[in-house]
Order: structure tokens, then sequence, then C-alpha cells
């Protein structure tokens, strides 16, 4: 039997995918969750192992033993799991690509100092910065996105969409961490996982309307300043989702990355947008 896998945030939508992924081939999980009981809600096996990752005892308790360690946890949370965990573990965290916004903030300046801790260490592991993760149970990024076209009549966006996105599906997260584990790691990396290939906002929308079998919307160009305004009033619309105006910045920004060595250092080949789309609503279909 294989080393069991410490997964921290097993609870998680990452960490709850990648879990069932691993026990699906029966590979050993020791769970580390700051909450025990939403973990027995999982109905997963596994003995969790209590910690929070703002108390350095009870996290280096947790992980003791451990020679294998993925972190689904924010990666602000770097610098804590490298101090807990043992010398010679592997480490496989979870970054995200919000580390190259044109819009700095609270988020994507964690993740860099998170890399930075990482690649600093000289361990052995890497930081997988994945682009906007879609189809995980309860993700609120293409299934909020249906929710607001089912209310809305028209979806202005800036520019009219033209920014690019590259959304990669929850499905493919997991099986690159899956292959980080299977990987020999010498010394620190950091590696961008994406969807196939960048798409235009507008399209997105449209590739989401269709899977959720919703009318094919109206897209009009708006600008951006009167939106992000807008977005402060959704938090008093109960009909609508909630928008935070950093989303609106986001949008005028090209996200798109080069998947070259994603492919060839890991061996994903991501599945293309309208088949993870599909799967990520198949359960509205049945």
């Amino acid at each position: 039997m294989s080393d069991p896998v410490y997964v921290i945030g097993a609870s998680g939508r990452s960490g709850l995918a990648l879990c069932q992924s691993l026990l699906a081939d029966d590979i050993p999980v020791v769970p580390v969750v700051r909450d025990p009981a939403k973990w027995a809600a999982t109905d997963l096996p596994g003995e969790p192992r209590q910690a929070d990752l703002r108390a350095p005892a009870a996290l280096a308790q947790a992980l003791a033993g451990a020679t294998r360690i993925v972190s689904c946890a924010h990666a602000r949370h770097t610098p804590a799991i490298l101090a807990a965990a043992p010398a010679a573990a592997v480490l496989i965290l979870l970054g995200s690509t919000r580390k190259f916004t044109r819009w700095p903030d609270a988020h994507g300046n964690g993740v860099l100092a998170g890399e930075a801790a990482l690649l600093d260490s000289g361990r052995n592991g890497v930081m997988l910065h994945p682009t906007m993760i879609y189809g995980a149970q309860g993700e609120n990024n293409v299934q909020r996105l249906a929710g607001l076209l089912r209310r809305l009549p028209v979806m202005p966006l800036p520019g009219g969409g033209r920014f690019l996105v590259q959304p990669i599906h929850q499905t493919d997260v997991t099986r690159c961490i899956r292959a980080a584990l299977d990987r020999r790691w010498d010394g620190p990396s950091a590696l961008v996982i994406a969807g196939p290939e960048p798409i235009p906002y507008a399209d997105l929308v449209r590739a989401v309307a269709a899977a959720a079998s919703l009318r094919k919307p109206l897209i009009i160009p708006f600008p951006a300043a009167p939106l992000i305004v807008a977005a402060r009033l959704t938090r008093h619309v109960t009909a609508l989702p909630t928008i935070q105006p950093a989303e609106i910045r986001r949008l005028i920004e090209d996200k798109a990355f080069d998947i070259a060595p994603m492919r060839a250092i890991l061996g994903v080949e991501p599945i293309p947008l309208p088949e993870g789309l599909a799967l990520t609503f198949a359960p509205f279909h049945e």
C-alpha cells in the first residue's frame, strides 16, 4: 500500500474532489481539517486530524509522519505548512493565477507570498496555480453565472466580453494534483494549470447558457465603471447573486496562459470547455 496522502482542507471543494479520487483508487487519505464534523458529513473513510493553520503546534501534530502532503487551503498559509511539515515530505500546494492580476488584492498578494515561501524553502514539491475552477460541487463560478443568466434579460459586459479567460474543470485540477503526487520533485517549483485554450468571456457566457439550457444571452458592451457601482448594489438584491466589484475589474484583463509546461510536466490534457460544462450541468438535466 502506498503512503497515505495528507490533505489539508479535505472537506473543501478541491480537497473533497481529491479525496474522492484517491479513495476510489484505494489510496489512503489523512484528512487535515479545522472542523471534523464537516468531514464526517462527507461519509468518506479516513480519521480526520483537527488543525487550525494558524495554530503551529496543532498543525505540526496533525502532519506528523506525513511523507506526502497536499494543501487545498489558501496559499497564504504556505509558511505555516512549511514550518509544520516533516522535512522529507513532498508538498503539493494550490495557488492561483490571481497572482498575475493587474488589480492586486489580499488574495493575489497572499498567493505571491506563499509561492515565494515555497521557492525560497528548497523543499521538494510544487505550487499549482489554477485558473478559474468550475465543475466542483457547490462552486460559484459558472453555476452562479447561470443563475445570473436566468434572471437578467441582457448581460452587460466590459468591452462586450472580449477579454480572455481559460477556466479549468475540477476533474482536471484533481488530475493535475494526482500527477504531481506521482512525480519526483527535485526542489521547489511552480506551475500554471488551466483549460485547453483561452476564449473571450462572451463565448464563456454563451457556452454556459447553452449547457444550462437557457436562452441565448444578449450581450451588450458596457463601461466597467458603472458596472462596478452596480456590483456593490447586488448585495442588497436578493433575486441576484452577489457580485464583488473586484470581479468586474478582473473582466477587463486577459487571463490566458501557456499550458505546454502543464502538459509536458504533468502529462495532463485538459478537457474542452463544452465537455466540462456538460458534466457540470448534467445533474440539473436528470
